[in-house]
């Protein structure tokens, strides 16, 4: 455990605030007032409609900003006031799920609190559906656990969802990270066409989901569109060892993933989950190479 907490308690290159690490200075250490300031300066791309903005298409790029050095930059151009300050819906960065997730754990770690991006799908999106979902997973010192927050859900997500739970505590049967997502689907115990977003759904997709949780949980934190290894290609062309590989790293990835450093092993033992220094990214202009080594 302890080697776990000192992992997460550090930053990845995606996490590291860069040349902006002061904007972090003087942040409150209070996990719902820094998912209100985070909520104040990013606009998620899919809901802007409900606070009122048009996105342009030449902002719609900045859901590609992979590193919290380049969005905090972009933060700053767009509004150069303090974080702290919340910005007017068309003033604040265009981002996803992903990037709440991956903005709380930065300010986080930051702080020295262990905390991790999940990738996952959330139940309180659409009725019998598990919606493609990232959250941030930190390490509640006082609780002695591991605890689910979903920074994304500000007061009017909330009341247009009808949540029933507070977001800062998000039960694990409401947001199901990949590994559990996977493990049900094979065990027959869910359709696998219930998880995904929009027109793409299914076992690979949950597949994808996996292997982008793996990564993360080894911080690595790619976009939801970033793909390599065993990600690609259709699940028929996937081996019995192929499965096997899977259905161990789901079993050693879902809940709050208790062995770890068992899961770490693995990881850089196998090229088939290990990311490696060039991906595909499917945007919206197709296919892209990507080297991360420049990100």
């Amino acid at each position: 455990m302890a080697n776990s907490l000192a992992f997460f308690r550090t930053h990845s290159p995606m996490s590291a605030p860069g040349r902006y690490a002061g904007l972090y200075d003087g942040l409150p250490r209070d996990v719902a007032a820094l998912c209100r300031i985070i909520q104040g300066v990013m606009v998620h791309l899919y809901w802007a409609g409900a606070y009122g903005l048009e996105v342009p298409e030449q902002r719609r790029e900045e859901v590609q900003l992979r590193s919290m050095e380049g969005r905090l930059g972009r933060i700053l151009e767009l509004d150069a006031r303090p974080l702290m300050e919340a910005r007017e819906p068309d003033r604040r960065v265009i981002g996803i799920c992903r990037d709440y997730a991956l903005m709380l754990a930065s300010i986080l770690r930051h702080q020295g609190v262990p905390a991790r991006a999940r990738c996952g799908f959330g139940r309180y999106f659409l009725p019998d559906h598990y919606e493609d979902h990232w959250v941030c997973e930190y390490w509640n010192a006082a609780e002695g656990c591991w605890m689910l927050v979903d920074p994304q859900l500000d007061d009017l997500q909330r009341e247009k969802l009808s949540l029933s739970f507070d977001p800062l505590d998000v039960p694990r049967d409401q947001f199901v990270v990949a590994g559990e997502g996977w493990r049900v689907c094979r065990a027959g115990r869910a359709d696998p066409d219930a998880f995904g977003i929009a027109d793409m759904h299914g076992l690979w997709f949950v597949r994808g989901n996996l292997v982008r949780d793996v990564a993360a949980l080894n911080r690595v934190e790619l976009l939801p569109w970033d793909c390599w290894g065993i990600i690609e290609g259709r699940d028929e062309e996937l081996s019995a060892d192929d499965l096997a590989l899977l259905d161990r790293v789901a079993e050693l990835a879902s809940g709050d993933v208790p062995e770890w450093e068992v899961l770490r092993r693995l990881y850089e033992g196998d090229a088939r989950l290990r990311v490696p220094g060039t991906i595909t990214s499917y945007t919206g202009a197709g296919p892209q190479s990507v080297d991360l080594a420049g990100i």
